[in-house]
């Protein structure tokens, strides 16, 4: 189970949301975005319903119940959660002990080695054939510490539905052919795609 700080000013920040008239919060949500990589970002929401996802983690703190994605837990462990004030605004922030590798720069040369090979392989034989028909294209940035990270480009960049591909499609079929592999993680820059094949959705 991870294990989590709350500063006595953030657990008052969020106790006055939580009780706002004409809300029901049963607890706080802690996301992370992009976990594990370099651009790896933590996000706070209410949670409005008693009963957690299947996969989700329930860690009691401070009386709050913080509500955590299961395999991102490794990302969040003995994380600090914390309120700031000061002349540019006010807000939480989130300090996890977590340091993501430093990944070689993009473009670059494709990484090495037979954990390397063997996921390129099913990238450039399984992957990209598939997400080829909406202009779309994985690379393999990295292999470190058992864990792969990607970069999807074209279609891919920027798309809605990035990340349904990423956990449905990439992560099974990578896992699946080279079992040494543990995780997935994503690090493109989808802010800067120009012309995703889906467009997210508005609602």
């Amino acid at each position: 189970m991870p294990t989590l700080t709350m500063t006595p000013v953030a657990r008052e920040q969020i106790l006055a949301a939580m009780n706002m008239e004409g809300r029901t919060a049963h607890g706080l949500r802690l996301t992370v975005k992009q976990p594990g990589t370099p651009s790896q970002q933590f996000g706070l929401s209410l949670v409005e319903k008693s009963t957690p996802d299947l996969n989700d983690v329930v860690v009691e703190l401070d009386g709050i119940k913080v509500f955590l994605e299961r395999n991102n837990t490794k990302f969040i462990d003995g994380a600090t959660i914390d309120y700031l004030t000061g002349p540019a605004g006010s807000g939480f922030k989130i300090e996890s002990p977590y340091k993501p590798p430093v990944l070689p720069g993009l473009p670059g040369e494709p990484p090495t080695g037979p954990l390397a090979e063997a996921v390129m392989k099913v990238i450039n034989e399984q992957i990209n054939p598939g997400v080829a028909g909406h202009g779309g294209r994985v690379t393999l940035v990295a292999v470190t510490e058992e864990i792969a990270y990607v970069q999807l480009g074209g279609g891919c960049q920027g798309c809605g539905m990035a990340d349904v591909t990423l956990k449905q499609g990439i992560v099974v079929m990578i896992k699946k052919a080279v079992p040494e592999i543990k995780d997935v993680l994503d690090v493109t820059d989808h802010a800067g795609g120009a012309n995703p094949y889906y467009q997210p959705s508005s609602k």
